[in-house]
């Protein structure tokens, strides 16, 4: 393996005939190369997604109301009806597999013209959203400056609101700070109390950073809402799935509220946890995809190595019935053809992948300046991958030499000297 001798003769042969040698090597190449390019941009688009929820307890559910379509102990189907606080109360006592419940409200349905938000001359339309802290455990928020609502808030009704940084920007500019500022959110003032952002781009109650967050129960006072949720979002115990616990929650609902317990579209729903699981199937077959295509080029580089090694055995005869006639055993010859071979294939892998490696570099730099660049940014190859792919590339190249060595090894001394 390590006979000097022996890898002067491999660089030699090879040498010989660098326009066919580099032919040979490019289909290993090329192949190598486009592996490399696939895994990184699969592994930088997984990323990018799960990148959007970082932060989220991904085992959530949303649930909401909706019209009635069957008619039930006296309703005719179609009815309206609305998930109310007391609800929530009573939901949360009596599911055990339940760890976080947060209702949400908001003034879009009271305020469909718009909800300008002012600070002196300023003004801006964000979204309002009424919120308990329990909200935070669910979807988590970055914390810029001064704080989140706590249990004070909602227990006082204090009337206190928290901002996102475009809000903040927008209303107070980047050197003013609105701590302690008073906003009028639709003729009402609320001072500030916190500036936040997200933690991942992309929240499960929109964009954070262009949203007011107030105290749920200041909220109802203050504009009059009632008792009415517009949604809640709830997570499941861990190693629970949260679609049992939306299935018992809905049937509590539904007796709550006089709906027929077979009517299963009057309680709306979005499985997080469930949609993840979807998209990580859909992961896993791009994946193998992936691979089969990547290990398909690979294949088709080694075929041409061997056919390749072929007419380099077929040039070679004489030489190789000179060595055998001088005594040289079997496996000096057969390892001679594999390592010339798996050299070829080793080299032109290597490259490839470095060449990939780069190619992704540059795209990730280019894409890193870009704002829509979330899905792409982190288009790299894991280290263990690319070991992985290497490992390949050198038994793919032993076998593209095993037939070639088993071709010299059939032919019998005295033949190959009467070559010509």
């Amino acid at each position: 393996m390590f006979d000097i001798d022996k890898w002067k003769e491999i660089w030699a042969v090879l040498s010989r005939n660098k326009l066919r040698t580099f032919l040979t090597a490019f289909g290993v190449f090329w192949g190598v190369f486009m592996l490399v390019i696939m895994l990184g941009a699969g592994y930088g688009f997984e990323k990018g997604i799960f990148g959007q929820i970082d932060g989220v307890a991904t085992n959530s559910a949303f649930m909401w109301s909706q019209n009635t379509t069957e008619a039930h102990d006296g309703f005719k189907k179609g009815r309206s009806w609305n998930i109310e606080i007391n609800d929530i109360e009573v939901i949360s006592k009596k599911v055990s597999n339940l760890k976080y419940i947060a209702p949400r409200i908001g003034l879009y349905k009271k305020f469909k013209d718009g909800m300008n938000i002012y600070y002196q001359d300023k003004k801006g339309n964000y979204s309002v959203n009424g919120d308990y802290p329990v909200y935070q455990n669910i979807d988590p928020f970055l914390i810029l400056s001064g704080r989140h609502i706590n249990k004070f808030d909602i227990n006082e009704k204090r009337k206190v609101c928290v901002i996102g940084k475009t809000v903040a920007e927008d209303l107070f500019g980047k050197q003013e700070s609105p701590l302690g500022k008073y906003v009028n959110i639709v003729g009402v003032y609320f001072r500030v109390i916190g500036v936040v952002d997200a933690v991942s781009q992309m929240g499960l109650g929109g964009r954070k950073d262009k949203s007011i967050y107030i105290p749920f129960t200041t909220l109802q006072l203050a504009y009059n809402l009632g008792v009415n949720v517009n949604f809640f979002i709830l997570t499941a115990k861990d190693g629970v799935d949260v679609s049992s616990v939306s299935k018992e929650i809905a049937s509590i609902l539904r007796k709550r509220h006089n709906i027929s317990p077979t009517d299963e579209t009057a309680v709306g729903s979005f499985n997080l946890q469930k949609e993840i699981q979807k998209f990580e199937g859909l992961l896993g077959g791009v994946k193998l995809l992936i691979w089969i295509v990547g290990i398909g080029t690979l294949l088709a580089g080694a075929i041409g190595i061997s056919n390749i090694m072929l007419v380099v055995v077929k040039e070679r005869t004489q030489e190789i019935g000179i060595r055998r006639a001088l005594g040289a055993r079997t496996y000096q010859i057969s390892s001679q053809l594999i390592l010339e071979s798996a050299t070829i294939t080793a080299i032109a892998g290597v490259l490839g992948i470095m060449f990939g490696t780069f190619v992704l570099s540059l795209i990730g730099m280019v894409l890193a300046n870009s704002p829509d660049s979330s899905f792409l940014a982190n288009m790299v190859i894991d280290f263990k991958l690319a070991i992985m792919s290497l490992t390949i590339i050198i038994i793919t190249g032993i076998l593209a030499g095993i037939i070639p060595a088993q071709r010299a090894l059939s032919i019998k001394p005295i033949e190959a000297l009467r070559t010509e």
